[in-house]
């Protein structure tokens, strides 16, 4: 596969996801820290990009927000050792891991909660590799309506970026065009003390050092 890495017309052909992989994320659910990389899917459907509108569902009662580190595979690789794995990246992006929490706890699986259309916001832009020398030392932060509720830093990964694509591309073939997104640090809606979880109207801002920022409004379906 080819692909354009404009942001613009970028859709990705695959788009693996990594759930629990922030020690914060962990310690703020039920501190069972994993032992292998948790990995699920998202349908490249989607997906939508910066500025774009995140509908809120019907049947949705708790949608949430989640900042992540996304990395854009460059080239076809399978079986890639660790040390290897940054030749095949071309860039990383940003993607908003919109989540119907109900859904998700209530069908004890994660696709449908994570894929109705328009819950794969990515951007603001793709941003070659060489402008983020170490993924592992990045700040990422989302606001919803201007209000800080995530800030962490990729330096909290449980499985970092180069061993997470390493592991999957042992059993998964990656090509051109692929999305991979690592996870998010501790500070969504649904695990706050008092829920605090998306409504239409809101905005959502993902914000990453080097990639810049990823805004998103929320309206009914």
């Amino acid at each position: 596969m080819h692909f354009n890495p404009d942001i613009n017309t970028y859709i990705p052909g695959k788009i693996v996801c990594i759930g629990m992989n922030y020690k914060s994320h962990i310690e703020e659910q039920d501190g069972r820290f994993p032992k292998k990389p948790v990995l699920f899917a998202k349908a490249r459907s989607c997906v939508i990009k910066n500025r774009e509108n995140i509908i809120y569902p019907r049947e949705v009662e708790e949608l949430d927000y989640e900042v992540e580190l996304a990395v854009v595979i460059g080239r076809k690789m399978k079986d890639i050792p660790e040390d290897k794995v940054p030749d095949y990246i071309y860039g990383y992006t940003i993607m908003n891991d919109i989540t119907a929490r109900n859904i998700q706890k209530n069908e004890h699986q994660w696709y449908r909660a994570k894929s109705f259309d328009t819950f794969g916001p990515i951007g603001p832009v793709i941003a070659n590799k060489d402008k983020i020398p170490d993924p592992q030392n990045l700040n990422l932060k989302s606001y919803v309506n201007g209000k800080l509720r995530q800030d962490g830093n990729t330096s909290d990964m449980i499985f970092g970026v180069y061993p997470l694509i390493s592991y999957i591309s042992k059993s998964i073939t990656l090509e051109a065009g692929d999305l991979i997104s690592t996870g998010t640090p501790a500070g969504v809606g649904v695990f706050m003390k008092q829920k605090k979880m998306l409504k239409p109207g809101d905005t959502v801002i993902c914000e990453i050092e080097n990639i810049g920022k990823l805004e998103n409004k929320i309206i009914s379906e």
